[in-house]
């Protein structure tokens, strides 16, 4: 019988097709020793992490049967999201098929060009909760938005250089076609493609400018000058998830590692929800510029760091909606983005104003403020089958201990967070720029090639499903 991970090919059950997950774990496995390797911090950074997490667990039944009765227990310590950012629109309509091989899929739609970071983006990642479990690992991804380049003749130069690139090696464009055509690959195959993906998000100390146009794209945006010089879109974070990001933060000094200011989301909770991220500075790497006879001038880039998150709790659109208004209004008090100075002030501002967001589970659901997954106890056992019980129900069977409820973690991103972790390392200047221009959903989605998953109705129908569940097996 074939494993869990493998299932047959329908044309040729001589060789097997590997799943989807199994091609992701392996290549978030390599992509971290790799990464690693290129930043040794970020290990010291994952050490940390493991062990918080582990004290955590064994000292909170709580937290530790929450984590069982959701099924994330298992995908704790391999939970990791990276990030890259690219130049073009083929990149991104190449990436798609790329991650599609590990069964990633593009989630949401998120606008940084209002923060100050002139790209849009989306996340890659699995959408069943089953195969999320299995393999968590997903990537936000950024195009690069050359229309923000506000130089025309900058603006031609650089899409003459990022059309001379390749990003992707001739035997990964092979597998994807392949694996489009096949349906899958077999481990071989696949075990090929990983080595040969991964190459697109490895490190190039070699620019592919020289050292002028690199000061003329960093005085533009530091961002664009990360997108723009280099051979690909090397990976710049990867980001393990931990259980108290507040101790992570706070025990970061003493194993020199160098945090970022403030942590960026919601303020520590009872009852935690959405994301709330922080990260290591930015390091600074040497780089070795073109000049007219080719390899010249050594200067510095920095761009890469290591991140750490903390998830909690999806909202609904109610809840994001007061959430939104209580950041903004946090914001708006001290003038902005937090930053070294103000980094105190902000979080107790943050602390006061969220009191007026509960932080209690049962008044999160009852005010349809967050989503959940929703299980049936022992004593459903007992229930009257007197009459067929309907959603209306649903409420009433929670307050009787027919059914109880686990928050639905939240998957995905926040765009003010995101543009907060680029900020602090990219530069305070950067941060202030202003955009005006609108989102443009329409025009991702076409140098996409598809469009993306919506985010409100992924969690929707999520918390349906269990519901759904419940009501059968209280009928039955």
């Amino acid at each position: 019988m074939p494993s869990k991970n493998i299932v047959e090919s329908s044309n040729d059950t001589t060789k097997a097709f590997v799943s989807p997950e199994y091609i992701r774990n392996r290549f978030a496995s390599i992509l971290s020793d790799m990464y690693k390797n290129e930043v040794p911090l970020y290990g010291e950074l994952l050490n940390l992490v493991h062990e918080i997490n582990h004290k955590i667990l064994s000292e909170s039944t709580t937290i530790k049967e929450q984590l069982e009765n959701t099924g994330e227990i298992t995908r704790l310590n391999m939970e990791r999201h990276g990030a890259i950012r690219l130049g073009k629109p083929y990149e991104l309509f190449t990436m798609r098929r790329l991650f599609k091989v590990m069964g990633m899929f593009p989630v949401g739609y998120y606008d940084l060009a209002t923060a100050g970071v002139p790209v849009h983006s989306t996340a890659f990642r699995a959408i069943e909760n089953t195969t999320l479990n299995q393999a968590p690992f997903r990537v936000f991804t950024s195009l690069l938005r050359l229309d923000l380049i506000d130089d025309n003749e900058l603006r031609e130069r650089v899409e003459t250089i990022l059309e001379d690139r390749q990003i992707f090696t001739k035997k990964a464009l092979e597998l994807i076609l392949k694996s489009e055509k096949d349906g899958g690959l077999n481990k071989e195959d696949a075990e090929t493609f990983v080595q040969e993906a991964i190459e697109t998000f490895r490190w190039h100390d070699t620019a592919t400018v020289d050292h002028k146009m690199y000061e003329t794209l960093l005085q533009q945006h530091r961002l664009i000058a990360d997108v723009v010089a280099f051979k690909g879109p090397h990976i710049n974070h990867l980001t393990p998830r931990s259980l108290d990001i507040d101790q992570v933060q706070a025990s970061m000094e003493a194993r020199n590692i160098p945090p970022k200011d403030t942590i960026e989301g919601p303020p520590t909770r009872k009852c935690p929800i959405l994301l709330r991220q922080t990260s290591f500075k930015a390091l600074t790497e040497k780089v070795t510029f073109k000049n007219e006879v080719g390899n010249g001038k050594i200067g510095e880039h920095k761009a890469r760091f290591g991140e750490i998150e903390q998830r909690g709790a999806a909202l609904t659109q109610k809840g994001l909606d007061l959430y939104n208004e209580l950041l903004g209004k946090t914001r708006k008090a001290i003038g902005g983005s937090p930053n070294a100075k103000n980094a105190s002030e902000y979080n107790e501002l943050l602390l006061e104003n969220f009191k007026n967001f509960p932080d209690d589970y049962a008044t999160l659901q009852s005010d349809k403020l967050a989503y959940f997954h929703y299980f049936t106890t022992a004593k459903a056992k007992n229930i009257s089958k007197e009459k067929a019980y309907t959603k209306e129900d649903i409420n009433e069977l929670l307050a009787d201990g027919y059914l109880t409820i686990e928050p639905m973690v939240y998957e995905d991103f926040l765009p003010v967070s995101a543009a907060g972790i680029f900020a602090s390392n990219l530069g305070t200047d950067d941060a202030k720029r202003n955009y005006n221009e609108t989102a443009n959903q329409s025009l991702f989605e076409k140098d996409l090639g598809a469009p993306v998953y919506e985010l409100q109705k992924w969690y929707k129908d999520m918390q349906e499903e269990t519901i759904q569940k419940c009501l059968l097996e209280l009928n039955a």
